[in-house]
């Protein structure tokens, strides 16, 4: 046992030296907002998510997540209020942690994903306060379109040190109501209000 211990220690100790003068790379450079470069970027896939969250019989919240999007920003920060983004969202990616439930999704009592494979946003307005906007726009899902209303928060740019793009990100919060959409099923025992959580990503495509 001691041999045990002193080679696991032996072990150990090599591992954290190795740690030790393996390089870490830092977060790249920051942009302020007010030097982001104009211009239209476009949704980077694979950092972009919606995560929803509904009240479950009122135990808990049930939340469940969609990517793999599409879409454009155009920005210019000297005139940020004129901003615009437009964004698809395939409802076959809609991911959960059961695989039943993510059947039942798919189905024509909630998302009918063989009509409808698609949603989309595209804002209307932007009111810009410092690092923060209300972004409204029209949501169209299972072919109804309805305003909604996101608050959006500038989360950081720069250039992206995996494939050297320049990137921008925000996050938002915003609800939706089931109902106006026709995806009540199970409401009222499934809420109705809709909880939404958004990570966003866009890059600036090569010259």
């Amino acid at each position: 046992m001691s041999k045990f211990l002193l080679g696991l220690a032996a072990s150990l100790g090599l591992a954290a030296a190795t740690l030790a003068v393996v390089p870490v790379a830092a977060q790249p450079a920051q942009v302020p907002a007010e030097r982001i470069a104009a211009g239209t970027y476009v949704v980077d896939p694979d950092h972009t998510q919606v995560i929803w969250s509904v009240d479950h019989f009122g135990f808990s919240r049930l939340y469940g997540m969609v990517g793999g999007m599409s879409g454009q920003l155009r920005i210019d920060p000297a005139r940020p209020g004129q901003a615009s983004v437009q964004i698809d969202i395939p409802l076959s990616g809609l991911t959960v942690s059961s695989p039943g439930f993510g059947r039942h999704l798919q189905t024509a009592d909630l998302f009918d994903t063989a009509k409808f494979p698609t949603a989309r946003f595209v804002s209307r307005s932007v009111a810009v306060q410092g690092r923060q906007a209300a972004i409204t726009g029209d949501l169209t899902l299972r072919g109804v379109t309805k305003p909604i209303t996101l608050q959006a928060r500038f989360h950081g740019a720069g250039a992206n040190p995996m494939n050297k793009k320049q990137t921008i990100g925000f996050s938002a919060t915003g609800t939706l109501k089931r109902s106006d959409f026709n995806l009540g099923y199970a409401v009222p025992a499934v809420s109705d209000e809709v909880k939404l959580e958004i990570t966003a990503a866009f890059e600036k495509p090569a010259a």
